[in-house]
């Protein structure tokens, strides 16, 4: 089975609602069919999705983060294709193959006492797809936007940046959680903290943890590492207001101190947006969309994931994918 699944052009345009006078994103969104035509490609930006929820369930998470790639594309290919829109700066590569990894999962039985370690087991699998695909990509000097999957994924994002670069690469999260749990069994928990220990992390800045939902473990486990972690407490800057939104962004930019870094959003950070992790309280949209755009146009930047995004969780149908869209457009912006 193949590492990705390629879209064509029809495949694109199977997503499109045609209207009279009008010309959607996808009409114009280039695509391709093998790694060849990629390096040959003129976009800078290239959109690529990991249909998989496997990290979120070894984590004893709400499943349905493998719909987010589908659900956002299919959203961006009905936006307007104007001039401010830029839709010749991104093309579309296509999907991670995840089918066999999904379909192994859905064999397994939670009652099995080895049920977790399992999944993680197939997680290890779709890290191995991760960091080759997106390896493949930074190599040919494109951008990728990772769309989709639990924040299992970071770990392969990381690996894959750091082959392709040779060097470990800093990394900033705009997320309620550190997703440095123990090095237990691959799950969406612990990305971060098996990528730091691999070497394949250099600096590590959270942005906006929600301190309910940070154990002491972990909070001890950050704090061994003063000079290569830190993070912002989302109550000091949204409740407390010990500093402001822009302040606090400025503090994580200080603390990659220009070091080249990946940009991760998880979705759960933003207030009542479907998600594994759905919150009542945290950040909203426009925070998230000026906090993507602002770190995604540094030079330094090599790639965005958006992650952990459940739209059958949502409170309505087109909420995750309108949402993914307008921070994949302020980026190509």
């Amino acid at each position: 089975m193949s590492l990705v699944t390629f879209y064509s052009e029809e495949d694109i345009k199977k997503l499109i609602n045609k209207r009279k006078g009008e010309k959607k994103f996808g009409e114009t969104l280039t695509t391709i069919s093998n790694w060849e035509q990629l390096k040959e490609c003129k976009a800078k930006y290239v959109l690529v999705g990991i249909p998989e929820d496997i990290g979120v369930r070894a984590n004893y998470g709400t499943p349905g983060t493998s719909l987010a790639w589908e659900t956002a594309l299919g959203v961006l290919c009905n936006i307007q294709d104007n001039y401010l829109t830029n839709v010749k700066k991104v093309m579309a590569l296509g999907e991670i193959n995840c089918d066999t990894e999904m379909h192994s999962a859905s064999r397994l039985s939670p009652k099995e006492e080895d049920y977790y370690e399992k999944l993680g087991e197939i997680v290890s699998l779709i890290d191995e797809k991760v960091t080759e695909t997106i390896q493949k990509i930074i190599e040919t000097g494109k951008f990728p936007i990772i769309i989709g999957g639990g924040h299992n994924n970071s770990y392969g994002n990381l690996k894959g940046a750091h082959n392709a670069l040779g060097k470990a690469i800093s990394c900033l999260n705009f997320d309620a959680h550190t997703d440095f749990r123990a090095l237990e069994h691959r799950h969406s928990g612990n990305g971060f903290s098996y990528a730091f220990k691999e070497g394949y992390l250099n600096r590590y800045f959270t942005f906006g943890l929600h301190r309910n939902y940070t154990s002491q473990a972990v909070f001890d486990r950050l704090q061994q590492y003063p000079d290569r972690i830190k993070f912002s407490l989302f109550e000091d800057i949204e409740i407390n207001e010990k500093l402001t939104f822009s302040e606090a962004m400025a503090e994580a930019d200080d603390f990659l101190g220009g070091d080249i870094f990946g940009l991760e959003l998880d979705l759960d950070a933003i207030e009542d947006m479907g998600s594994s992790a759905m919150t009542p309280g945290g950040f909203s949209i426009h925070d998230g969309r000026k906090f993507i755009s602002h770190f995604s146009k540094k030079s330094q930047c090599k790639y965005l994931h958006i992650c952990e995004g459940a739209p059958g969780l949502g409170s309505f149908p087109a909420q995750v994918g309108k949402t993914i869209s307008f921070l994949i457009s302020d980026v190509i912006a």
